[in-house]
């Protein structure tokens, strides 16, 4: 997390929402003391259990931030805090008892938000977590790739492959990717690079 982000948003007047990490320390510090002493402008909750063997209850809050960044050098871009608290219930099938997990993760708003829209954007930010970063992880080896002169070049390369394959996944990304090496040069030519509108 950084001003620049923050100052970016401000100046494009975009909305930003970021999650605050530990290597933040004494904004992290000051931000959980607030969110433990006053209450929260506005709260929601999801619940969703939809997943097998496992039933997520998380509860929103939002924080006014001024006490938290008042005299930081955080005090001209955080509007709003966001505490989202997760309790995940887990099913464990090999004893047949549920087992219980808690946590808390905050979030910094350059303005202010309810606790509703919050938690549909923070959850919707997933979807993006799993369909690309995850993909580019484990299905394209990005964290175990050694390249360590222009890193920026081949990401880039990475990002066109994903959009091809995603506009021309069968299956899974996997499988699309596995289809277009067996068939050579002249399955990747057959490929649709851009959308049809």
């Amino acid at each position: 997390m950084s001003k620049k982000t923050f100052a970016a948003a401000a100046k494009a007047k975009a909305h930003l929402i970021v999650q605050l990490k530990d290597n933040q320390l004494a904004l992290h510090r000051r931000v959980e003391a607030v969110c433990r002493r006053t209450k929260p402008l506005s709260g929601a909750h999801t619940l969703d259990t939809k997943r097998r063997n496992r039933h997520e209850l998380r509860l929103i809050g939002v924080f006014d931030a001024a006490p938290a960044v008042a005299g930081t050098e955080w005090q001209p871009y955080v509007a709003a805090i966001i505490k989202v608290e997760r309790i995940v219930n887990t099913f464990q099938p090999a004893t047949g008892l549920w087992s219980r997990s808690h946590e808390d993760a905050f979030y910094l708003s350059n303005r202010p938000i309810s606790a509703a829209v919050a938690a549909k954007v923070i959850r919707g930010h997933w979807g993006i977590e799993n369909r690309l970063h995850y993909v580019r992880d484990v299905t394209m080896c990005e964290d175990a790739s050694r390249i360590r002169t222009n890193p920026g070049i081949f990401a880039r390369i990475r990002s066109f492959a994903y959009n091809i394959l995603r506009i021309n996944q069968a299956g899974s990304i996997a499988q699309t990717r596995y289809a277009a090496a067996l068939g050579g040069i002249n399955a990747v030519l057959s490929m649709k690079f851009f959308p049809q509108r």
